[in-house]
């Protein structure tokens, strides 16, 4: 069966028939996330949904719009991915978010949270002013409504009058308080075929006349009165949508009924999902939050396949910065969404008086830090890389501009590796390099964020980031961070410039190089904003030849500032280069397979060094 058959026959499935491929479907992603690693509950808690949506829109002309995307892997499995599944998340297999490139089936990239309902109103709106025929649907996980992005979407989509589809997966962990017995019972009324039937018909008779219009503004107000003490829905329609719902999300038959009347709607539609996060795989509906991203499992206890292993820099970054709060009580902790992930979880127990989890709102949590900074706290807003672009605005405007002491932990710097290009966090040295008066520290073992994070709290003025990778320690397990820049090998021939965690590969490079017969200087940054120029200056004019190796992109990095800084001191290199994660995206892979492609492996690093002393870059 080729693609666009498994594809199609989708619609003609029976009631029986899609049951029964929600349970094959829920086995598969059992079989794969087992074996690959990924994100198993969200996907578990959507099979119902997803079926029931390909049932109704065919997503190689309509556009299925998701939020995050993290949930997309029954939506692969019915669009012809379903024999590659086994390569999920590995380098050149399939990506574990919606991937344009890899189908027609993925109408976008969805890789951070709160997006889809802006995306899918654009696409609405493209889609009437271009006279074209395809529907619109997006997929909106009720924790993306812990983002401000999410509200903006929803309310200029209601009153847009587009026709287009929200479906809020609401799986019970952010939002809605637990309706009575009459708003449950209110709510399948007005779910049933016959009251939607007889909805459509009242508003055309109703409608047709003068006398009928003052009567149904009349019903209507009484209406919107009981429906606002008793039902969930106020707020949607209040924004200009026709709320649907609650229903279940597990009742593949119900789902496919009220979306193909939804999706006949000729206007804005928001059809409320409640879903259980894991269903299916009791280890997962038990403990969701373990199951949300989670390495190759035993497939029948749930028991991890590769069990923990040492330290890592979030843990230690967890332990060290409930030290400093324990010294002072003025240092607080803040999280968008990520307590365990930032490490922060035994933070959180310790001192739930300063502990702060914004939800997704990146933005928020910064100028809440603000605020908190500006009346004397020291806030430590920890939070990953790429999620961390979020918040460059409130960095210039409510913190930069004030020069007020906030610190950034920005977790998951450099290559995170199968999580590809949406989760790399390649950009932060770049952006965060424009904000005047930031200090931005890059420690290379776990004894370097103790003591940098300690410097970033109570030794620097203004806004201060650390920054660290994914994971923990690679060879380089030593502590010289007592200054911005230090020399941690002398030579002659070449200046190697590093930071980070690629220290003890280029340490490892410098010692190849020697038996090659070249001698090279190795100089590790622990302070990359602003750049400590004076210590490479001074070992260039020895060398006269550059060679920085950064796990970041080229544009905006400490590679061009020092490049920068030659240029200025009107030194001649007779050699430079830049290895680097280029000019573009980085796709997902593990670490060692991404750093070969991006040639900050040991071996490409070598080979570049060579040419620059040999050939003079």
């Amino acid at each position: 069966m080729n693609q666009r058959e498994e594809y199609s026959s989708l619609a003609n499935l029976t009631n029986q028939e899609a049951e029964e491929l929600c349970q094959d479907l829920r086995r598969r992603i059992i079989q794969v996330v087992s074996q690959t690693g990924g994100h198993l509950a969200s996907n578990l808690g959507v099979v119902e949904l997803t079926v029931a949506l390909h049932r109704v829109y065919d997503t190689g002309r309509d556009r299925l719009v998701f939020d995050v995307g993290h949930q997309c892997y029954v939506h692969k499995i019915l669009t012809g991915r379903n024999g590659q599944m086994e390569t999920l998340r590995t380098f050149g297999g399939v990506a574990g978010f919606p991937k344009p490139a890899e189908s027609v089936h993925d109408a976008c990239i969805a890789g951070h949270a709160s997006t889809a309902v802006s995306t899918a109103l654009g696409m609405a709106i493209a889609r009437t002013r271009l006279g074209e025929d395809y529907r619109v649907v997006a997929l909106l996980g009720d924790g993306s409504l812990t983002g401000g992005l999410a509200y903006e979407g929803l309310s200029m989509a209601g009153q847009s009058g587009e026709p287009l589809v929200v479906i809020l997966n609401d799986n019970g962990m952010s939002i809605n308080a637990s309706m009575g017995g009459m708003a449950q019972y209110l709510a399948k009324q007005r779910l049933k075929p016959q009251y939607l039937r007889a909805k459509e018909v009242y508003r055309k008779i109703l409608g047709a006349t003068p006398p009928g219009r003052v009567l149904h503004r009349g019903i209507h107000r009484v209406k919107e009165g009981i429906k606002a003490s008793l039902l969930p829905c106020e707020m949607f329609e209040g924004m200009g949508f026709q709320y649907m719902g609650p229903v279940d999300g597990h009742d593949v038959k119900g789902l496919t009924r009220l979306l193909r009347y939804a999706a006949s709607v000729d206007g804005p539609v928001l059809l409320h999902v409640k879903t259980v996060k894991g269903k299916g795989f009791r280890p997962a509906e038990k403990n969701p939050d373990d199951y949300h991203g989670i390495g190759p499992f035993q497939k029948d206890s749930g028991a991890l396949l590769r069990p923990k292993g040492e330290e890592s820099f979030s843990a230690r970054f967890g332990r060290d910065l409930a030290d400093l709060a324990r010294q002072d009580g003025r240092v607080c902790a803040i999280t968008a969404a990520m307590t365990a992930g930032t490490g922060l979880t035994d933070f959180a127990q310790e001192f739930p008086e300063r502990f702060f989890d914004v939800g997704i709102a990146e933005e928020h949590a910064a100028t809440m830090a603000a605020g908190m900074a500006k009346q004397g706290m020291i806030p430590v807003f920890a939070v990953y890389s790429t999620f961390f672009q979020r918040s460059y605005d409130m960095l210039i405007h409510d913190i930069a501009i004030d020069h007020l002491h906030a610190v950034f932990c920005v977790d998951r710097a450099g290559l995170v590796g199968d999580d590809g290009e949406t989760h790399h966090g390649l950009f932060d040295p770049g952006y965060l390099s424009t904000v005047p008066g930031m200090t931005v520290l890059s420690p290379a073992s776990l004894d370097e964020l103790t003591a940098m994070l300690k410097q970033a709290v109570h030794g620097i003025a203004g806004p201060v980031a650390v920054r660290y990778p994914r994971g923990g320690e690679d060879r380089y397990q030593e502590d010289h961070s007592g200054s911005p820049a230090c020399r941690l090998r002398q030579g002659s021939d070449l200046t190697l410039v590093t930071f980070g965690t690629l220290t003890g590969t280029v340490l490892a490079v410098a010692r190849r190089l020697e038996e090659a017969g070249i001698s090279a200087e190795v100089i590790k940054l622990n302070q990359i904003i602003p750049l400590p120029t004076q210590e490479v200056l001074e070992s260039l004019r020895k060398t006269g030849r550059l060679l920085v190796a950064q796990e970041c992109v080229d544009m905006g990095s400490p590679g061009q500032g020092l490049l920068a800084a030659a240029a200025a001191q009107g030194l001649c290199l007779k050699g430079s280069a830049l290895c680097s994660c280029g000019t573009s995206f980085v796709p997902h892979g593990t670490i060692p397979q991404l750093r070969a492609l991006c040639g900050l492996d040991e071996e490409s690093i070598f080979q570049k060094a060579r040419k620059v002393v040999a050939y003079g870059g």
